[in-house]
């Protein structure tokens, strides 16, 4: 039978197998059909559609979203994106952040939005993804947050324990204390100059140009339904997916 849409070829599912739990030799082998299951979650991330209408081939959607689930919260799809990003290019490192609209679902159940990463504001409930990429653009960390929570605040976590030769970011990441941060990695900050500054700090804008390449990337995770909407009312499943996503970009 063909690859069916949305589903992984005979070389992404190489790369990835050896990473994931229950293979031959793991004690309480469960994983056979990793890549089934797998695959079942890519069909809800890039269909965006509930889980309930998961099609049959991939088993019973109440048994693949309890799995989903029990890998998100060992930390297995962070695990696996960890390791496909080993291999990075570091030249230049790159912050940006999006927000995605929370579809009203997410603030659904006990507790609604509360310590969700779920923020309100004019345009509705929304969540933050913080984003740092490497030079050729390929994310290398996320952060979740709600949405009204500012880019810079979230920058020194995003870059802790890399290197580069320059970090390059617009002008919301402008900081003293960022440019110290920076500095102490012995890398060039790339970033223009707020408005509020009294005198103008110069920026190389050639190298600047390649800030692009994190934006494209963003465009290219947002074609996964549940990356550009928020359905999840857990962060951790939302975080989950956006992981998932991510991966598929080191994967393509």
């Amino acid at each position: 039978m063909g690859i069916k849409r949305y589903e992984l070829s005979e070389a992404q599912w190489a790369r990835i197998a050896t990473l994931l739990p229950g293979k031959a030799g793991d004690p309480g082998r469960t994983g056979a059909d990793n890549r089934l299951f797998v695959n079942g979650c890519l069909w809800v991330l890039r269909s965006g559609a509930h889980w309930r209408d998961l099609p049959e081939r991939y088993g019973k959607w109440k048994t693949v979203h309890r799995r989903f689930s029990r890998w998100c919260h060992a930390g297995v799809w962070e695990r696996v994106f960890a390791e496909l990003t080993a291999d990075h290019d570091n030249q230049y490192l790159m912050l940006d952040s999006t927000i995605v609209r929370a579809h009203q679902q997410a603030a659904s159940g006990k507790g609604g939005p509360r310590n969700q990463a779920l923020g309100r504001s004019r345009g509705g409930l929304t969540t933050k993804i913080h984003m740092l990429a490497d030079a050729l653009g390929r994310p290398l960390r996320l952060i979740i947050t709600a949405g009204q929570v500012g880019d810079v605040t979230q920058a020194e976590a995003l870059l802790e324990g890399r290197s580069g030769t320059a970090v390059l970011a617009d002008k919301a990441y402008d900081s003293n204390a960022l440019r110290e941060t920076i500095a102490a990695m012995k890398a060039t900050a790339v970033i223009p100059s707020n408005r509020s500054r009294k005198t103008i700090i110069p920026h190389d804008a050639e190298v600047y140009r390649h800030r692009n390449r994190i934006e494209r990337c963003f465009n290219r995770l947002k074609y996964f339904r549940r990356f550009s909407t928020r359905y999840d009312r857990r962060t951790i499943h939302f975080e989950g997916f956006a992981l998932l996503a991510a991966t598929m970009i080191w994967l393509a």
